[in-house]
């Protein structure tokens, strides 16, 4: 089972802002089980969105060198938890910073244009101590992000479309 829990993303900005979209299918494994006659996605699963969307804006603000992770969530208050299938949730992460040591982003989630939970995550960027680990299979970052659409709808700093650096 996989864990990717944004679809794809509809705005990216970089090291600013990115909005994703993730549509609740009956078909997603863990939906069999919670609950089996009325399922329901686990809240777990929607922060894990949340961090999916802001995780992969620092990750790109630092151009990819940084191993980032989500260190702890300060601040996050849910509105709704019911989410069934059939829901399309809008993720919105914005950078209140992104430094050589970690990030802050402002995190959202809407249904339909109704706010499900906001709250704050801070990720730690790990140090050189973890140069030699890996976080993700080879080309499996890269592939994620082309698969979500970042290079689609993403700007830099400037305004100009992000390019993928594999077609340089």
């Amino acid at each position: 089972m996989n864990w990717y829990w944004i679809d794809r993303f509809t705005v990216f900005e970089s090291g600013k802002r990115a909005c994703a979209l993730k549509t609740i299918t009956r078909a997603e494994g863990h939906l069999r089980d919670h609950f089996p006659f009325h399922p329901i996605a686990p809240a777990s699963l929607i922060v894990e969105g949340l961090a999916q969307t802001a995780g992969l804006m620092v990750n790109e603000a630092t151009r990819f060198e940084k191993k980032v992770v989500l260190g702890k969530i300060p601040k996050l208050t849910f509105f709704e938890t019911e989410i069934t299938p059939g829901d399309v949730l809008e993720y919105e992460a914005v950078a209140d910073y992104i430094n050589e040591e970690g990030s802050m982003a402002t995190v959202s989630v809407r249904r339909g244009g109704e706010k499900i939970a906001e709250g704050v995550l801070v990720f730690a960027h790990l140090g050189n101590e973890f140069n030699n680990k890996r976080q993700f299979a080879e080309g499996d970052l890269e592939d994620l992000v082309r698969a979500y659409g970042m290079y689609d709808v993403g700007v830099d700093a400037d305004g100009r479309p992000l390019r993928d650096p594999s077609l340089a």
